[in-house]
């Protein structure tokens, strides 16, 4: 067996558990990646660009790390190698956690219950919940969760179909790093510039392929690929995030609604461009966005194995 056919069998059952099991409530990986990362700012914190690039390079390079010495030592042996690529697989996909949240979430819009689907909003996103009615609330998670299909599962597909168990887990650490300290604001906008820049890096190619898989699978969803592509080419420039418009306008195209316009976060406020055609996101569309996502996910999974497996047999020939 080929270590491409590795890589791709452990990516295919790892992100077998994550359907299964979705994330661990307790003892997450991640969650400790992010506990060690907020020592480290203790030490590396200075309000410039280098000081942040210090912290991003020593962060993810030492998660880096470690994946090389896992792949390194099962490199010989096949089965061990499915292993540890299903386990690391798992570990850094958050799709069915993030499936889960979305239909919690139109579960408690459709039962007018505000105030919990207020207190589960910042499990999706940075928003400011407070200030949000339910029109507002089912277009921060739908919006979310487009955006969040590419970080969560897509991206990490890609990279560990290009790079194995060090491509997973340093973009894992690379997209954490973007959430905790990615942000224009007093204290971030020099010290996160590195972190946000490296995400932006990482899921130009990925958030491609999410745009793509969009426009393939609207019919499935009641859209068409036309209106999806149209949306994507002509609105997703004029977001601020080279790779959330790409995701976000794709899915309102395919969704036939229109998202952006004012965006509170607790930092502040943001006004974001119109994207996509029709009105403005209910919860019906939420739970039309949560069943996009899937298939997104799913066709992902299908284009990564497939490309771990064409890598690994010319790097044999």
């Amino acid at each position: 067996m080929r270590n491409g056919t590795v890589t791709a069998i452990g990516l295919v059952l790892g992100f077998g558990l994550d359907r299964v099991f979705a994330d661990p409530r307790r003892w997450h990986p991640v969650a400790g990646f992010g506990t060690a990362a907020a020592a480290l700012e203790r030490s590396t914190y200075g309000d410039r660009r280098l000081p942040g690039v210090a912290h991003e390079a020593i962060a993810v390079g030492a998660v880096a790390g470690v994946g090389v010495l896992a792949a390194r030592a099962v490199a010989r042996r096949q089965v061990a190698g499915v292993a540890v690529t299903a386990l690391a697989t798992w570990t850094v996909l958050g799709g069915r956690s993030l499936a889960r949240v979305g239909h919690r979430m139109a579960d408690r819009l459709e039962d007018g219950d505000l105030e919990g689907a207020r207190e589960l909003l910042p499990s999706l996103c940075g928003r400011d919940p407070s200030v949000l009615d339910a029109d507002g609330l089912a277009r921060a998670a739908l919006e979310s969760i487009a955006e969040n299909t590419a970080d969560a599962t897509v991206a990490p597909l890609v990279w560990g179909a290009v790079a194995g168990v060090p491509g997973l887990l340093a973009y894992r650490a690379v997209n954490t790093l973007d959430a905790m300290i990615g942000y224009r604001d007093d204290r971030y906008e020099r010290f996160g510039w590195a972190a946000a820049r490296v995400d932006d890096g990482a899921n130009l190619v990925p958030a491609r392929l999410t745009g793509l898989l969009t426009v393939a699978l609207a019919p499935a969803v009641g859209g068409t690929p036309a209106a999806a592509l149209r949306a994507w080419r002509r609105d997703a420039a004029a977001h601020p995030s080279p790779n959330a418009g790409v995701v976000e306008a794709s899915a309102a195209g395919a969704l036939g609604v229109r998202l952006g316009g004012r965006t509170q976060y607790r930092h502040g406020v943001e006004m974001r461009p119109s994207l996509g055609d029709g009105p403005a996101p209910t919860v019906p569309d939420l739970r039309r966005a949560v069943r996009l996502s899937e298939l997104v996910q799913a066709g992902a999974l299908v284009v990564a194995a497939a490309c771990a497996a064409l890598i690994g047999r010319r790097a044999a020939e």
